[in-house]
């Protein structure tokens, strides 16, 4: 029997580099703060659509657990066997669970088919990874798949395994052997059954016999393979209950005629076949998670579109430079080419104010910085040329929202409570992103909120995205800058969303708003210009006499 060694990895994963990695995020101690809520707003849970798992629980704020992903998407990305594998072992997996999940309903874990049906699964899954991950052996560059490997290979090699297949085969012909069961009933004085059981298990089906061999031949003493009477009628109108009943009185049987082979395998099962099967069983949503952002990198990669693997700066920085920055889920659903900006946090900037024209690209780029931040913190490459970021303890959003809690608060009210939600929970290692906020109300009173909750997030030193329509807001950085700076708040600037000749450009520019700008290209493109309106006004003075 091959020894055990390497065989023990209870806690194998394939995006966690080591145990204490694996622990210190069941601890929740390399957990950024970045929700399920906060992956809808972005457009993230919409991409990935995990079904074993949500997507909150793959963040990690730990550079080594970045580092080990990167490779592990690296080689998925590189040897698509491995994307075919996986796929291929994701619904014997499924199975084990759902045979599980039936045996806990059931309560019964004695079931002797159930468990040669397990130990089936479980040596197919063995034997689909092994197939499949030699398959790309020399491909295989990555810690986390070459580890796997390793254990697969050895597992598969093992005399334990070589065992367990024979035992296997020595069961299941058993069971293939089984054409049918000879019943014996007896009855009471009034031909009622008193009890019935398995006489004997058949090598070979009975015959039904039709109704003119019946009447032609009535002696059936030397043919007990002919059936003259069904059991139990299996018609139109039987129940379900009755051919359930049937079926678990059938198990039972052939469970208590091998019930002495069950009880010197239960122990194989439980000590060997079950703890193998949940080192696998623990990898499904991480199977799923890899899955997922393979086909988002093969897609965008498809479409022409970059990908880089960031570096990654110290927490400490707050950094955030992305050059050719793009959203990836727009990317994916729009036809045409889409625009890439610059997107660069600095000792001038650790945030900005970015306003422009409507549709202009101030909402893509707001959920590009998020959608970038956060790709970088699941492991993946980020929608960029190039780039260099610091991890964030967590990313907030405050995008437009159609809470319910409007009808208590009213719309201002409740765009009010949502941020000061964020201020109870921000750090200045935080990314904070927000979206047209505080457009319930007129553009003075918006001005003026928004002026202290950009004092405020200067104070705090987190990095922060506010996209508005409030174009005079600008007016106010300067004075909120002189106060900041006082207490040491970071530094805030501007940013603006681009018009070329009346048109969306949709390129991001760091300089000061003109909102005289904006209005001059918008009432040119729709013919509201001075002359526009004078010529229009002209025209239909030279039009029909209306007084003839």
């Amino acid at each position: 029997m091959a020894k055990e060694t390497e065989l023990e990895l209870k806690n194998f994963s394939l995006i966690y580099p080591d145990e204490a990695s694996l622990e210190r995020h069941y601890e929740s101690k390399d957990r950024p703060d970045i929700s399920d809520f906060v992956s809808d707003e972005l457009g993230l849970s919409e991409i990935f659509n995990l079904k074993n798992g949500s997507l909150a629980e793959f963040f990690t704020v730990d550079q080594k657990v970045i580092e080990y992903r990167a490779e592990t998407f690296q080689d998925m990305l590189d040897n698509p066997g491995l994307i075919k594998t996986l796929n291929n072992l994701l619904p014997i997996l499924n199975d084990i669970m759902e045979l599980r999940r039936l045996e806990a309903d059931s309560g019964d874990t004695n079931d002797y088919l159930s468990s040669i049906t397990e130990i089936e699964l479980y040596i197919s899954s063995v034997d689909t990874l092994d197939d499949g991950l030699n398959s790309v052996r020399d491909g295989i560059k990555g810690a986390g798949f070459r580890r796997l490997l390793d254990y697969i290979s050895e597992l598969a090699e093992s005399d334990y395994y070589s065992e367990l297949n024979e035992r296997l085969f020595e069961l299941t012909k058993r069971v293939r052997d089984i054409r049918s069961v000879t019943v014996g009933v007896n009855l009471d004085a009034q031909l009622r059954p008193a009890e019935a059981g398995v006489l004997s298990i058949n090598p070979e089906q009975f015959r039904s016999g039709d109704v003119i061999e019946k009447i032609l031949r009535l002696n059936f003493k030397n043919d007990e393979y002919t059936c003259i009477a069904s059991l139990v009628p299996f018609g139109r109108k039987e129940s379900e209950n009755r051919k359930a009943a049937l079926s678990n009185a059938f198990n039972s049987a052939i469970n208590e005629v091998y019930r002495s082979s069950l009880r010197s395998w239960k122990k194989i099962i439980q000590q060997y076949v079950l703890e193998k099967t949940d080192f696998l069983l623990n990898l499904v949503p991480e199977i799923e998670f890899l899955i997922k952002g393979t086909r988002l990198m093969q897609q965008l990669k498809e479409r022409g579109y970059s990908l880089c693997y960031p570096e990654i700066a110290p927490a400490a920085e707050c950094a955030f430079e992305a050059y050719g920055l793009y959203n990836p889920q727009v990317a994916l659903k729009i036809g045409e080419e889409i625009v890439p900006n610059d997107l660069v946090f600095d000792d001038k900037a650790r945030i900005y104010v970015l306003s422009g024209p409507n549709r202009g690209g101030k909402s893509v780029i707001t959920c590009a910085l998020g959608i970038a931040q956060a790709m970088m913190q699941l492991g993946l490459p980020v929608p960029a040329d190039r780039a260099r970021i610091s991890p964030a303890d967590g990313i907030f959003t405050h995008f437009p929202t159609g809470a319910d809690d409007t009808i208590d608060k009213g719309r201002l009210g409740e765009e009010c409570a949502r941020l000061g939600q964020i201020f109870e929970r921000v750090t200045e290692h935080s990314l904070v992103l927000l979206d047209e906020s505080l457009s319930s109300t007129g553009a003075y009173e918006a001005s003026y909120i928004a002026a202290e909750v950009l004092e405020g997030f200067s104070a705090a030193g987190c990095r922060t995205l506010f996209s508005t329509h409030l174009h005079e807001l600008a007016a106010f950085i300067p004075e909120i800058n002189a106060r900041s700076a006082e207490y040491g708040g970071k530094p805030i600037d501007t940013l603006v969303a681009g018009m070329d000749s009346g048109k969306r450009s949709f390129r991001i520019y760091r300089t000061k708003p003109d909102g005289k700008s904006y209005a001059r290209d918008i009432a040119y493109k729709y013919g509201l210009s001075h002359d526009s309106i004078i010529s229009k006004i002209n025209s239909q003075k030279t039009g029909p006499d209306m007084n003839g």
